[in-house]
Protein backbone atom coordinates (compact mmCIF):
# COMPACT_ATOMS: atom_id res chain seq x y z
CA UNK A 1 0.00 0.00 0.00
CA UNK A 2 1.39 3.21 -1.08
CA UNK A 3 2.35 5.84 1.17
CA UNK A 4 1.50 8.79 -0.60
CA UNK A 5 -0.90 10.01 2.39
CA UNK A 6 0.80 13.21 3.46
CA UNK A 7 -1.12 12.59 7.11
CA UNK A 8 1.08 10.87 9.44
CA UNK A 9 -1.80 10.96 12.17
CA UNK A 10 -4.79 9.58 10.13
CA UNK A 11 -5.41 8.68 6.68
CA UNK A 12 -7.16 12.02 4.71
CA UNK A 13 -10.35 11.39 4.11
CA UNK A 14 -11.84 11.60 0.05
CA UNK A 15 -15.73 12.03 -0.79
CA UNK A 16 -16.22 10.77 -3.72
CA UNK A 17 -19.49 11.74 -6.12
CA UNK A 18 -19.98 10.43 -9.73
CA UNK A 19 -23.50 8.57 -10.17
CA UNK A 20 -21.79 5.79 -12.46
CA UNK A 21 -21.55 2.99 -10.30
CA UNK A 22 -18.51 0.97 -12.12
CA UNK A 23 -16.65 4.42 -12.18
CA UNK A 24 -17.44 4.97 -8.70
CA UNK A 25 -15.77 1.68 -7.51
CA UNK A 26 -12.65 2.14 -9.88
CA UNK A 27 -12.01 5.50 -7.84
CA UNK A 28 -12.54 4.05 -4.37
CA UNK A 29 -10.28 1.23 -5.11
CA UNK A 30 -8.11 3.38 -6.80
CA UNK A 31 -8.06 5.71 -3.55
CA UNK A 32 -8.47 3.03 -1.20
CA UNK A 33 -4.74 1.46 -2.76
CA UNK A 34 -3.06 4.91 -1.50
CA UNK A 35 -3.61 4.40 1.73
CA UNK A 36 -7.35 7.25 1.50
CA UNK A 37 -10.14 6.57 3.61
CA UNK A 38 -12.88 6.94 0.89
CA UNK A 39 -16.61 7.75 1.05
CA UNK A 40 -18.56 7.98 -2.10
CA UNK A 41 -21.98 9.58 -3.06
CA UNK A 42 -24.06 9.00 -6.22
CA UNK A 43 -25.82 12.51 -6.41
CA UNK A 44 -26.09 16.28 -5.39
CA UNK A 45 -27.89 15.09 -2.15
CA UNK A 46 -26.06 12.19 -0.93
CA UNK A 47 -22.83 14.50 -1.60
CA UNK A 48 -24.76 16.93 1.11
CA UNK A 49 -25.22 14.58 3.24
CA UNK A 50 -22.01 13.03 3.71
CA UNK A 51 -20.65 16.87 3.77
CA UNK A 52 -23.59 17.83 6.93
CA UNK A 53 -22.18 14.49 8.69
CA UNK A 54 -18.63 15.09 8.66
CA UNK A 55 -15.09 17.22 7.25
CA UNK A 56 -13.24 15.66 4.42
CA UNK A 57 -9.42 16.60 2.98
CA UNK A 58 -10.69 16.55 -0.48
CA UNK A 59 -14.10 16.41 -2.58
CA UNK A 60 -13.82 14.98 -5.97
CA UNK A 61 -17.35 15.12 -8.23
CA UNK A 62 -18.19 14.19 -11.36
CA UNK A 63 -19.96 18.09 -12.93
CA UNK A 64 -23.21 16.29 -13.95
CA UNK A 65 -25.38 14.32 -11.89
CA UNK A 66 -28.65 12.62 -11.77
CA UNK A 67 -30.50 15.76 -9.95
CA UNK A 68 -27.98 18.49 -10.70
CA UNK A 69 -24.72 20.01 -11.08
CA UNK A 70 -21.04 19.32 -9.38
CA UNK A 71 -21.16 22.86 -8.80
CA UNK A 72 -23.58 23.07 -6.73
CA UNK A 73 -21.67 21.04 -4.19
CA UNK A 74 -18.41 23.41 -4.98
CA UNK A 75 -20.49 26.70 -4.34
CA UNK A 76 -21.50 25.12 -0.78
CA UNK A 77 -18.15 24.30 0.10
CA UNK A 78 -17.19 28.20 -0.82
CA UNK A 79 -20.17 29.31 0.57
CA UNK A 80 -19.40 27.83 3.86
CA UNK A 81 -15.76 28.44 4.15
CA UNK A 82 -15.46 24.49 4.65
CA UNK A 83 -11.63 23.60 4.28
CA UNK A 84 -11.82 21.30 1.75
CA UNK A 85 -10.72 20.92 -1.58
CA UNK A 86 -12.69 20.15 -4.67
CA UNK A 87 -11.59 18.59 -7.74
CA UNK A 88 -14.21 18.66 -10.65
CA UNK A 89 -14.04 15.98 -13.69
CA UNK A 90 -15.76 17.19 -16.89
CA UNK A 91 -16.46 15.21 -19.72
CA UNK A 92 -14.04 15.16 -22.89
CA UNK A 93 -14.13 18.53 -24.79
CA UNK A 94 -16.04 20.55 -21.93
CA UNK A 95 -13.83 23.17 -21.33
CA UNK A 96 -16.45 25.70 -20.53
CA UNK A 97 -17.32 23.61 -17.61
CA UNK A 98 -13.25 23.68 -16.23
CA UNK A 99 -13.25 27.15 -17.21
CA UNK A 100 -16.01 28.10 -15.01
CA UNK A 101 -15.40 25.51 -12.18
CA UNK A 102 -12.01 27.00 -11.71
CA UNK A 103 -13.26 30.21 -11.72
CA UNK A 104 -15.32 29.02 -9.15
CA UNK A 105 -12.60 27.90 -6.91
CA UNK A 106 -12.24 24.72 -7.67
CA UNK A 107 -8.68 23.41 -6.94
CA UNK A 108 -8.20 21.58 -9.80
CA UNK A 109 -10.40 19.61 -12.69
CA UNK A 110 -9.71 15.96 -14.48
CA UNK A 111 -11.18 15.59 -17.85
CA UNK A 112 -13.01 12.68 -18.80
CA UNK A 113 -12.13 9.59 -19.11
CA UNK A 114 -9.72 10.14 -16.21
CA UNK A 115 -6.15 8.15 -16.51
CA UNK A 116 -5.92 6.95 -13.01
CA UNK A 117 -2.22 8.22 -12.90
CA UNK A 118 -2.95 11.62 -13.56
CA UNK A 119 -5.96 11.05 -10.59
CA UNK A 120 -3.50 10.28 -7.75
CA UNK A 121 -1.12 13.28 -8.96
CA UNK A 122 -4.10 15.34 -8.66
CA UNK A 123 -5.76 13.82 -5.55
CA UNK A 124 -2.36 13.73 -3.64
CA UNK A 125 -1.90 17.81 -4.92
CA UNK A 126 -4.92 18.50 -3.01
CA UNK A 127 -4.37 16.80 0.43
CA UNK A 128 -0.91 18.22 0.71
CA UNK A 129 -2.73 21.28 0.18
CA UNK A 130 -5.47 20.88 2.37
CA UNK A 131 -2.99 19.49 4.91
CA UNK A 132 -0.86 22.63 4.49
CA UNK A 133 -1.71 25.27 7.40
CA UNK A 134 -4.46 27.57 7.43
CA UNK A 135 -3.76 30.98 5.72
CA UNK A 136 -6.03 33.82 6.47
CA UNK A 137 -6.80 35.41 3.57
CA UNK A 138 -9.55 37.93 4.90
CA UNK A 139 -6.98 39.40 7.15
CA UNK A 140 -4.10 39.98 3.97
CA UNK A 141 -6.64 41.60 2.55
CA UNK A 142 -7.21 44.17 5.59
CA UNK A 143 -3.49 45.37 5.47
CA UNK A 144 -0.42 44.19 2.94
CA UNK A 145 1.70 43.68 6.29
CA UNK A 146 -0.11 40.41 7.08
CA UNK A 147 0.92 39.25 3.66
CA UNK A 148 3.02 36.98 5.96
CA UNK A 149 0.11 35.09 7.00
CA UNK A 150 -0.52 34.20 3.59
CA UNK A 151 2.45 32.48 2.34
CA UNK A 152 5.27 30.82 2.87
CA UNK A 153 8.94 32.53 3.71
CA UNK A 154 9.91 31.82 -0.03
CA UNK A 155 6.58 33.53 -0.84
CA UNK A 156 7.11 36.62 0.76
CA UNK A 157 10.58 36.92 -0.57
CA UNK A 158 8.79 36.97 -3.91
CA UNK A 159 6.47 39.65 -2.98
CA UNK A 160 8.69 41.46 -1.43
CA UNK A 161 10.51 41.63 -4.55
CA UNK A 162 7.41 43.37 -6.21
CA UNK A 163 8.85 46.78 -4.98
CA UNK A 164 6.08 49.38 -4.06
CA UNK A 165 3.03 49.84 -1.52
CA UNK A 166 0.76 51.73 -3.11
CA UNK A 167 -2.70 50.75 -3.24
CA UNK A 168 -2.23 48.94 -7.14
CA UNK A 169 0.79 47.46 -5.85
CA UNK A 170 -0.89 46.21 -2.75
CA UNK A 171 -3.82 44.71 -4.80
CA UNK A 172 -1.90 42.83 -7.27
CA UNK A 173 0.00 40.62 -4.06
CA UNK A 174 -3.42 40.77 -2.35
CA UNK A 175 -4.48 38.25 -5.82
CA UNK A 176 -1.49 36.70 -5.81
CA UNK A 177 -1.48 35.22 -2.84
CA UNK A 178 -5.63 34.10 -3.17
CA UNK A 179 -4.89 32.59 -6.89
CA UNK A 180 -1.13 30.80 -5.72
CA UNK A 181 -3.53 28.44 -3.71
CA UNK A 182 -5.31 26.77 -6.67
CA UNK A 183 -4.56 25.09 -10.04
CA UNK A 184 -5.88 27.65 -12.30
CA UNK A 185 -3.99 28.89 -15.04
CA UNK A 186 -3.25 32.47 -14.90
CA UNK A 187 -2.33 35.43 -16.92
CA UNK A 188 -0.25 37.93 -16.26
CA UNK A 189 -1.17 41.20 -18.08
CA UNK A 190 0.70 44.64 -18.47
CA UNK A 191 3.06 47.04 -20.83
CA UNK A 192 6.45 45.75 -20.85
CA UNK A 193 8.97 46.62 -18.14
CA UNK A 194 6.07 46.43 -15.37
CA UNK A 195 7.75 43.34 -13.55
CA UNK A 196 5.50 40.68 -15.43
CA UNK A 197 8.21 37.33 -14.61
CA UNK A 198 8.59 38.96 -10.60
CA UNK A 199 4.58 38.79 -10.43
CA UNK A 200 4.04 34.98 -12.20
CA UNK A 201 7.22 34.21 -10.11
CA UNK A 202 5.47 35.12 -6.94
CA UNK A 203 2.29 33.28 -7.49
CA UNK A 204 4.78 30.01 -8.01
CA UNK A 205 6.57 30.65 -4.14
CA UNK A 206 3.18 31.46 -2.80
CA UNK A 207 1.83 28.06 -3.84
CA UNK A 208 1.95 24.38 -3.08
CA UNK A 209 4.59 23.73 -5.98
CA UNK A 210 7.10 26.35 -4.65
CA UNK A 211 9.48 23.11 -3.54
CA UNK A 212 8.86 22.43 -7.80
CA UNK A 213 10.36 23.65 -10.27
CA UNK A 214 10.42 27.06 -12.11
CA UNK A 215 10.45 27.14 -15.94
CA UNK A 216 10.36 30.66 -17.50
CA UNK A 217 10.21 30.35 -21.48
CA UNK A 218 10.03 33.55 -23.88
CA UNK A 219 7.55 32.14 -26.81
CA UNK A 220 8.65 34.88 -28.92
CA UNK A 221 12.38 33.83 -28.73
CA UNK A 222 12.44 30.30 -30.03
CA UNK A 223 12.79 29.53 -33.70
CA UNK A 224 9.22 28.65 -34.99
CA UNK A 225 10.71 25.33 -36.20
CA UNK A 226 11.74 24.71 -32.92
CA UNK A 227 8.82 25.64 -31.18
CA UNK A 228 7.16 21.88 -30.56
CA UNK A 229 10.77 20.11 -29.70
CA UNK A 230 11.00 22.92 -26.90
CA UNK A 231 7.67 22.66 -25.83
CA UNK A 232 7.46 18.62 -25.94
CA UNK A 233 10.47 17.16 -26.20
CA UNK A 234 12.29 15.04 -28.98
CA UNK A 235 12.99 11.10 -29.46
CA UNK A 236 16.91 10.39 -30.26
CA UNK A 237 16.90 10.25 -34.23
CA UNK A 238 13.49 12.08 -34.75
CA UNK A 239 15.24 15.00 -36.69
CA UNK A 240 18.75 15.95 -37.86
CA UNK A 241 21.03 16.70 -35.43
CA UNK A 242 19.28 14.85 -32.70
CA UNK A 243 21.81 12.35 -30.81
CA UNK A 244 19.61 11.36 -27.75
CA UNK A 245 16.67 12.30 -25.89
CA UNK A 246 15.51 15.54 -24.64
CA UNK A 247 13.02 16.64 -22.22
CA UNK A 248 10.84 19.73 -23.10
CA UNK A 249 9.72 22.98 -21.37
CA UNK A 250 6.66 20.48 -19.70
CA UNK A 251 9.13 17.67 -18.92
CA UNK A 252 11.26 20.07 -17.20
CA UNK A 253 8.23 22.20 -15.15
CA UNK A 254 6.89 18.59 -13.67
CA UNK A 255 5.83 19.21 -10.11
CA UNK A 256 5.89 23.13 -10.29
CA UNK A 257 5.45 26.20 -12.75
CA UNK A 258 5.36 26.37 -16.53
CA UNK A 259 5.46 30.42 -17.30
CA UNK A 260 5.04 31.13 -20.82
CA UNK A 261 6.12 34.78 -21.60
CA UNK A 262 4.62 36.36 -24.23
CA UNK A 263 2.33 34.16 -25.29
CA UNK A 264 0.83 36.50 -27.55
CA UNK A 265 3.68 36.16 -30.03
CA UNK A 266 3.43 31.96 -30.56
CA UNK A 267 2.11 31.13 -33.67
CA UNK A 268 -1.40 30.05 -34.38
CA UNK A 269 -0.13 25.93 -35.64
CA UNK A 270 1.59 25.94 -32.18
CA UNK A 271 -1.34 27.43 -30.31
CA UNK A 272 -3.63 24.21 -31.07
CA UNK A 273 -0.92 21.98 -29.97
CA UNK A 274 -1.01 23.85 -26.57
CA UNK A 275 -4.14 23.67 -25.74
CA UNK A 276 -4.28 20.08 -26.39
CA UNK A 277 -1.83 19.43 -23.72
CA UNK A 278 -3.10 21.62 -21.22
CA UNK A 279 -6.31 20.23 -21.92
CA UNK A 280 -5.28 16.76 -22.07
CA UNK A 281 -2.01 17.38 -19.25
CA UNK A 282 0.05 15.18 -21.30
CA UNK A 283 2.45 15.64 -24.44
CA UNK A 284 4.03 13.60 -27.16
CA UNK A 285 7.45 14.05 -27.71
CA UNK A 286 8.08 14.45 -31.70
CA UNK A 287 9.35 11.09 -32.52
CA UNK A 288 7.53 9.59 -29.98
CA UNK A 289 4.06 7.12 -30.28
CA UNK A 290 3.26 7.55 -26.81
CA UNK A 291 2.19 10.71 -24.50
CA UNK A 292 3.88 11.82 -21.16
CA UNK A 293 1.55 12.52 -18.61
CA UNK A 294 2.41 16.10 -17.12
CA UNK A 295 1.57 17.85 -14.10
CA UNK A 296 2.63 21.47 -14.41
CA UNK A 297 0.51 24.91 -13.06
CA UNK A 298 0.72 27.31 -16.36
CA UNK A 299 1.25 30.78 -15.76
CA UNK A 300 1.43 33.17 -18.79
CA UNK A 301 2.00 36.71 -19.70
CA UNK A 302 1.76 39.26 -22.64
CA UNK A 303 2.28 42.81 -23.07
CA UNK A 304 -0.61 42.44 -26.13
CA UNK A 305 -4.14 43.03 -25.58
CA UNK A 306 -5.45 39.36 -26.71
CA UNK A 307 -8.98 39.78 -26.45
CA UNK A 308 -8.18 42.38 -29.41
CA UNK A 309 -5.51 39.56 -31.10
CA UNK A 310 -8.82 37.05 -30.84
CA UNK A 311 -10.91 39.37 -32.51
CA UNK A 312 -7.94 39.71 -35.29
CA UNK A 313 -7.76 35.91 -35.55
CA UNK A 314 -4.34 35.90 -34.15
CA UNK A 315 -5.04 34.41 -30.92
CA UNK A 316 -6.97 31.13 -30.82
CA UNK A 317 -9.95 32.27 -28.32
CA UNK A 318 -10.06 28.76 -26.93
CA UNK A 319 -6.64 28.68 -25.80
CA UNK A 320 -7.54 32.57 -24.76
CA UNK A 321 -10.54 31.23 -22.19
CA UNK A 322 -7.81 28.56 -21.02
CA UNK A 323 -5.43 30.65 -20.30
CA UNK A 324 -7.34 33.71 -18.86
CA UNK A 325 -8.97 32.14 -16.11
CA UNK A 326 -7.50 34.18 -13.59
CA UNK A 327 -5.99 37.35 -14.39
CA UNK A 328 -3.50 39.39 -12.82
CA UNK A 329 -2.70 43.22 -14.01
CA UNK A 330 0.16 44.75 -13.22
CA UNK A 331 0.26 48.47 -13.36
CA UNK A 332 2.43 50.26 -15.15
CA UNK A 333 4.55 52.92 -13.94
CA UNK A 334 2.74 55.91 -14.02
CA UNK A 335 0.11 54.64 -12.34
CA UNK A 336 2.05 53.88 -9.18
CA UNK A 337 4.33 57.47 -9.03
CA UNK A 338 4.16 56.87 -5.16
CA UNK A 339 6.09 53.67 -5.56
CA UNK A 340 9.27 55.90 -6.97
CA UNK A 341 11.40 56.44 -4.14
CA UNK A 342 11.15 52.74 -2.88
CA UNK A 343 12.09 51.35 -6.47
CA UNK A 344 15.28 53.90 -6.66
CA UNK A 345 16.09 52.34 -3.30
CA UNK A 346 15.90 48.82 -4.23
CA UNK A 347 17.16 49.38 -7.95
CA UNK A 348 20.03 51.89 -6.74
CA UNK A 349 21.06 48.95 -3.89
CA UNK A 350 21.16 45.94 -6.16
CA UNK A 351 22.98 48.66 -9.34
CA UNK A 352 25.72 49.14 -6.25
CA UNK A 353 25.99 45.81 -5.39
CA UNK A 354 26.44 44.37 -8.45
CA UNK A 355 29.34 46.78 -9.10
CA UNK A 356 30.97 46.55 -5.42
CA UNK A 357 30.49 49.94 -4.50
CA UNK A 358 28.70 51.97 -2.04
CA UNK A 359 24.77 52.92 -2.48
CA UNK A 360 25.03 56.42 -3.77
CA UNK A 361 22.53 58.92 -2.39
CA UNK A 362 19.33 60.29 -4.36
CA UNK A 363 18.70 63.59 -4.07
CA UNK A 364 14.81 65.10 -3.51
CA UNK A 365 15.36 67.40 -6.79
CA UNK A 366 16.16 64.57 -8.87
CA UNK A 367 12.83 62.51 -7.32
CA UNK A 368 10.87 65.20 -8.24
CA UNK A 369 12.16 65.03 -11.79
CA UNK A 370 11.99 61.54 -12.07
CA UNK A 371 8.00 61.71 -10.96
CA UNK A 372 7.24 63.80 -14.33
CA UNK A 373 9.44 61.67 -16.71
CA UNK A 374 6.89 60.05 -18.94
CA UNK A 375 8.78 56.50 -18.07
CA UNK A 376 7.20 55.16 -21.04
CA UNK A 377 9.40 52.07 -20.38
CA UNK A 378 8.03 51.55 -16.20
CA UNK A 379 10.66 49.74 -14.25
CA UNK A 380 13.09 48.44 -17.20
CA UNK A 381 13.58 52.18 -18.29
CA UNK A 382 13.66 53.57 -14.69
CA UNK A 383 16.58 51.04 -14.13
CA UNK A 384 18.37 52.40 -17.33
CA UNK A 385 18.30 55.51 -16.04
CA UNK A 386 19.94 54.84 -12.89
CA UNK A 387 22.51 52.76 -14.18
CA UNK A 388 23.31 55.61 -16.45
CA UNK A 389 23.23 57.99 -13.73
CA UNK A 390 25.96 55.56 -11.52
CA UNK A 391 28.03 55.07 -14.54
CA UNK A 392 28.70 58.99 -15.22
CA UNK A 393 28.36 60.03 -11.42
CA UNK A 394 31.30 61.71 -10.13
CA UNK A 395 30.38 61.95 -6.39
CA UNK A 396 28.38 60.20 -3.67
CA UNK A 397 24.97 61.84 -5.00
CA UNK A 398 23.45 61.24 -8.50
CA UNK A 399 22.25 63.52 -10.99
CA UNK A 400 19.80 62.23 -13.66
CA UNK A 401 19.89 64.03 -17.24
CA UNK A 402 16.13 62.53 -18.07
CA UNK A 403 16.45 64.00 -21.31
CA UNK A 404 18.61 62.62 -23.56
CA UNK A 405 17.89 59.02 -21.99
CA UNK A 406 14.21 59.37 -22.59
CA UNK A 407 14.90 59.95 -26.03
CA UNK A 408 17.02 57.17 -26.56
CA UNK A 409 14.79 54.59 -24.66
CA UNK A 410 11.33 55.78 -25.36
CA UNK A 411 11.16 53.99 -29.14
CA UNK A 412 12.05 51.19 -27.81
CA UNK A 413 9.46 50.74 -25.13
CA UNK A 414 7.02 52.23 -27.58
CA UNK A 415 6.15 48.91 -29.67
CA UNK A 416 5.02 47.10 -26.95
CA UNK A 417 2.31 49.86 -25.82
CA UNK A 418 0.98 50.67 -29.37
CA UNK A 419 -2.05 48.98 -28.48
CA UNK A 420 -2.88 50.85 -26.59
CA UNK A 421 -0.99 54.23 -27.14
CA UNK A 422 -2.03 57.04 -29.69
CA UNK A 423 0.36 55.55 -32.96
CA UNK A 424 1.75 59.35 -32.86
CA UNK A 425 2.72 59.43 -29.40
CA UNK A 426 5.67 57.08 -29.74
CA UNK A 427 7.46 59.25 -32.69
CA UNK A 428 7.25 62.83 -31.60
CA UNK A 429 10.92 62.23 -29.38
CA UNK A 430 12.61 60.99 -32.73
CA UNK A 431 10.96 64.22 -35.12
CA UNK A 432 11.02 67.18 -32.09
CA UNK A 433 11.35 69.68 -35.18
CA UNK A 434 10.77 68.28 -38.44
CA UNK A 435 6.89 67.73 -37.33
CA UNK A 436 5.62 69.87 -34.68
CA UNK A 437 2.11 69.60 -35.54
CA UNK A 438 1.45 66.90 -38.23
CA UNK A 439 -1.28 66.77 -40.36
CA UNK A 440 -3.98 63.72 -39.80
CA UNK A 441 -3.24 61.41 -42.56
CA UNK A 442 -5.68 60.26 -44.94
CA UNK A 443 -4.60 56.60 -45.24
CA UNK A 444 -3.61 55.77 -41.23
CA UNK A 445 -2.00 52.26 -42.14
CA UNK A 446 -0.31 53.38 -45.20
CA UNK A 447 1.09 56.33 -42.74
CA UNK A 448 1.85 54.05 -39.59
CA UNK A 449 3.48 51.44 -42.80
CA UNK A 450 5.76 54.36 -43.51
CA UNK A 451 6.75 55.49 -40.00
CA UNK A 452 7.78 51.91 -39.35
CA UNK A 453 9.40 51.40 -42.33
CA UNK A 454 11.48 54.32 -41.44
CA UNK A 455 12.68 53.36 -38.53
CA UNK A 456 13.20 49.44 -39.31
CA UNK A 457 15.60 50.82 -42.31
CA UNK A 458 17.82 52.92 -39.93
CA UNK A 459 18.16 50.36 -37.60
CA UNK A 460 19.05 48.09 -40.32
CA UNK A 461 21.36 50.53 -41.22
CA UNK A 462 22.68 51.49 -38.05
CA UNK A 463 23.85 47.79 -37.49
CA UNK A 464 25.44 47.11 -40.90
CA UNK A 465 21.83 45.11 -41.50
CA UNK A 466 22.58 42.74 -38.90
CA UNK A 467 18.73 41.75 -38.04
CA UNK A 468 20.10 40.15 -34.91
CA UNK A 469 21.57 43.46 -33.49
CA UNK A 470 18.51 45.87 -35.05
CA UNK A 471 16.18 43.21 -33.41
CA UNK A 472 17.93 43.40 -30.03
CA UNK A 473 17.85 47.56 -30.46
CA UNK A 474 13.99 47.59 -31.37
CA UNK A 475 13.00 45.04 -28.93
CA UNK A 476 11.81 42.40 -31.06
CA UNK A 477 12.64 38.50 -31.50
CA UNK A 478 14.48 37.65 -34.65
CA UNK A 479 11.51 36.25 -36.08
CA UNK A 480 9.45 39.27 -35.42
CA UNK A 481 11.62 41.56 -37.36
CA UNK A 482 12.24 38.85 -40.46
CA UNK A 483 8.60 39.37 -40.49
CA UNK A 484 8.22 43.06 -40.62
CA UNK A 485 11.06 43.09 -43.48
CA UNK A 486 8.92 40.80 -45.66
CA UNK A 487 5.64 42.69 -44.80
CA UNK A 488 6.73 46.12 -45.03
CA UNK A 489 9.28 44.92 -48.36
CA UNK A 490 12.43 46.25 -47.43
CA UNK A 491 15.42 45.23 -49.71
CA UNK A 492 18.75 44.87 -48.29
CA UNK A 493 22.03 45.10 -50.05
CA UNK A 494 23.88 42.16 -51.25
CA UNK A 495 21.54 40.61 -53.12
CA UNK A 496 19.59 39.67 -50.41
CA UNK A 497 15.50 39.65 -50.72
CA UNK A 498 12.82 41.50 -48.67
CA UNK A 499 11.68 38.29 -47.06
CA UNK A 500 13.81 37.95 -44.29
CA UNK A 501 16.83 35.76 -46.01
CA UNK A 502 19.49 38.06 -45.58
CA UNK A 503 22.25 37.66 -42.94
CA UNK A 504 21.10 37.44 -38.77
CA UNK A 505 24.46 37.62 -37.53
Amino acid sequence: MSSSNPSAQRPAQILVVDDEPDLRTLYELTLLREGYRVEAAGSVSEAREHLDAGRFDAVITDMRLPDGLGMEILQRIQQEQRSERCVVMTAYGSAENAVEALKAGAFDYLTKPVDLKQFRTVVASAVQAQAAPARPVRQAEDSGSKLAAITSNAGIAALERLVGGSEPMRLVKSRIAKVARGMAPVLVRGESGTGKELAARAVHACSQRSDGPFVAVNCGAIPENLLEAEFFGARKGSYTGSSQDRDGYFQAARGGTLFLDEIGDLPLAMQSKLLRAIQERSVRPIGSTQEDAVDVRIVSATHKDLQAEVQAGRFRQDLFYRLNVIEIAVPALRERREDLPALCEALLARIARDAGMPIPALSAEVLQRLSQHPLHGNVRELENLLHRAVALSDGDVLHIDVSSPAAQLEPAGAPPATATQAPAEPQQPALPAARPAAAVPSDLQSYLDQQEREILVRALQESGFNRTAAAARLGLSLRQIRYRIARLGIATPGGDDPHGNGPDD
